[in-house]
């Protein structure tokens, strides 16, 4: 760069057929063979389209429900972009450490995450604060910190100035500015506060100061993030964090661009999800003998 730093900068994708977590049936297999790989991935891309309708049936691949009898899809599947491979390494899962692939929750974040899941099946709506933070368009599900594949818009574009490094991440366009060389402020913000430093040529960011939960395995406000960025060859920056757990992934070159992400123009679908409430207990009350 202009001021001698390594250049990181560009536009990269992370999307993977990776899982975050490694599944149970691969418990004790941290990478596979190319063969094997090949057959999880085709085995994923099956799964994960299994909601394509049959061009002769018209029903869905995996037995969904069908549309004239109330059954429901959120998203054409133009939208995704899952990934179709895994990592090059072929590794089962994001998470490297512990051994098992697997992020170790407590107790009690689990029984909340089901409480809350329960909660989200059966309507919760009394309010806009019952919803996610993606649900209500304020924070991207992968935009992090720290940044992981989803289904969709997994993309970012890093920027370097003198002084400063910027994520802009295409979900919910969320943009992260990095002061390099500055100490932290004590001012808590939703995606926490960033500082970078360079070890050699690798970008360091250490956030903290998180003013709520963030998007990220149950964390709280008081979670502490690094995250390392190196680029290995012109077209990929490798990728890694640690957040009680070191994790890997690698971001590769893509040749498109970052789309505006709209979500739900107008914030309608909140709307429709707390109007879709209020005629539920409507209808509860009339119902009553």
């Amino acid at each position: 760069t202009p001021d001698g730093q390594p250049d990181i900068s560009g536009i990269f994708t992370f999307r993977t057929l990776t899982p975050l977590e490694r599944p149970a049936a691969l418990a004790d297999r941290d990478t596979l063979s190319a063969e094997e790989a090949a057959a999880f991935e085709a085995s994923e891309r099956v799964r994960l389209n299994r909601d394509l309708f049959d061009p002769i049936t018209g029903a869905p691949s995996a037995g969904y429900q069908p549309r004239d009898e109330g059954g429901v899809l959120s998203y054409n599947e133009f939208w995704y972009e899952r990934g179709i491979e895994l990592t090059s390494d072929k590794r089962t899962s994001l998470v490297v450490d512990p051994p098992n692939g697997r992020i170790p929750y407590t107790d009690e974040y689990r029984e909340a995450r089901a409480i809350n899941r329960l909660n989200m099946r059966n309507g919760f709506g009394d309010h806009y604060t019952d919803r996610t933070l993606g649900d209500r368009c304020l924070m991207g599900s992968n935009s992090g910190p720290p940044m992981r594949p989803g289904s969709y818009n997994n993309n970012v574009h890093i920027f370097q100035t003198p002084g400063y490094v910027a994520l802009l991440n295409e979900h919910i366009h969320n943009v992260r500015i990095i002061p390099i060389g500055k100490p932290h402020g004590n001012i808590r913000q939703w995606v926490g506060d960033s500082r970078g430093r360079w070890e050699g040529e690798t970008l360091v960011v250490e956030t903290k100061n998180y003013a709520r939960e963030t998007n990220f395995a149950g964390s709280s406000r008081d979670s502490y993030l690094v995250e390392r960025f190196t680029r290995i060859d012109p077209d990929t920056v490798m990728y890694e964090f640690t957040f009680e757990d070191p994790n890997t992934i690698p971001f590769r070159r893509t040749d498109g661009v970052l789309y505006e992400y709209a979500c739900h123009e107008g914030n309608y679908g909140l709307t429709g999800i707390l109007g879709g409430a209020r005629r539920k207990n409507t209808q509860k009350v009339t119902s009553l003998p």
